[in-house]
């Protein structure tokens, strides 16, 4: 066992930092992750953080650049540490706006150093390789205590989704009321539920459950390798309304909270629109339609046989244009769509119990 900043845990992260998380005030720096390259014997990843602290209140981690080329949820938290001073909070903000940041460098969904996939990479190793030990030290110094995690994700830049907040379907219904509630909140125009198991327990959400069920709400802010000036806004403003909303702001924001979300479960990811072949992806419908059973998806064309008849793709299940592939060229296996069907909140059941 050791301690580090006042935390236990089982091993001791070998990342360091000139930050003190137990000061009050405002305090910007970087984990510093130990890396040996042929350019550099002993160097470190610089991984941007920030703490902004006040007295008593809820302790809430912002998180964005898990995935190196989904830039939205970046860019809302580099102007929040910008904008927020002490004096605003009441408790303390951890922020990491760039969390995998050789991925966040490089402009990559993964990391160039090792390939990973930070949100797929806890419980994490304090001895692994770069992705591993940042996820680490996440789950063992800065989750620890946290009241609200929130997890910024989009399509990156081969999937665009419909602008949400998602969740991870809970096992109780205090849960799903407390999940649903944080939803509505945030405003976003869709919420959607899903059964956790594109990342499992390596991801995120995984760690908050494994230290006590910490309430973690993520989203997908549109994607395709941009960033919308409606969408950013609007995902500003949701996210100042959940931080007062939580305590955390002292002062409540001035845009109101908008009328009712559309609210959808994803169905898994075996019922995922697939490409059968490379080519060239030709979709048939928009984000947000309203599909059958069945029906025509798209098609993919072949550019090195262009009088060939293009495969046909089809919707297994039926609902709504949740996701799609933002990029043209495609391979046997990438994902084309993904489906959000209705959850009803009437019930408050589970919405992957619902679908079954």
């Amino acid at each position: 066992m050791s301690t580090m900043q006042g935390r236990t845990t089982m091993q001791r992260s070998r990342i360091w930092t000139e930050i003190d998380l137990q000061k009050e005030g405002k305090t910007t720096g970087y984990l510093r992750v130990p890396i040996s390259t042929n350019e550099s014997a002993y160097g470190w990843i610089p991984v941007p953080i920030a703490s902004i602290k006040n007295g008593s209140g809820p302790r809430i981690l912002l998180i964005a650049g898990s995935h190196g080329d989904e830039w939205e949820g970046q860019i809302m938290l580099i102007k929040l540490i910008q904008s927020l001073q002490s004096d605003d909070v009441r408790g303390q903000l951890i922020v990491l706006p760039g969390a995998n940041a050789p991925a966040v460098e490089a402009g990559q969904r993964v990391s160039p150093f090792d390939h990973g996939n930070l949100n797929r990479s806890f419980p994490g190793d304090p001895n692994g390789p770069p992705t591993m030990m940042i996820a680490h030290f996440i789950e063992t110094v800065l989750l620890p205590g946290c009241d609200l995690v929130c997890d910024f994700h989009s399509g990156g830049g081969s999937l665009e989704y419909l602008p949400s907040t998602v969740v991870v379907s809970s096992k109780s219904t205090s849960q799903l009321r407390r999940d649903l509630d944080l939803m509505r909140v945030f405003g976003l125009p869709v919420g959607f539920a899903t059964d956790g198991s594109t990342g499992g327990d390596r991801s995120l959400t995984g760690a908050c459950d494994r230290l006590g069920g910490i309430p973690c709400l993520s989203t997908e802010l549109g994607g395709g390798g941009t960033a919308s000036l409606g969408l950013l806004t609007a995902a500003e403003n949701g996210l100042a309304r959940l931080l007062h909303h939580v305590g955390l702001l002292a002062k409540a924001p001035e845009e109101p909270q908008s009328g009712s979300i559309r609210l959808l479960y994803r169905v898994q990811p075996k019922e995922f629109v697939y490409a059968p072949a490379n080519g060239l992806f030709e979709p048939l419908v928009n984000l947000g339609d309203t599909v059958d059973d069945g029906q025509d998806a798209g098609r993919i064309h072949f550019t090195d046989e262009p009088w060939r008849k293009p495969i046909p793709v089809y919707f297994g299940v039926g609902g709504v244009v949740l996701c799609r592939r933002f990029l043209a060229r495609a391979r046997v296996g990438d994902c084309l769509f993904n489906i959000g069907r209705i959850w009803s909140p009437d019930t408050i059941a589970d919405p992957i119990e619902q679908s079954q």
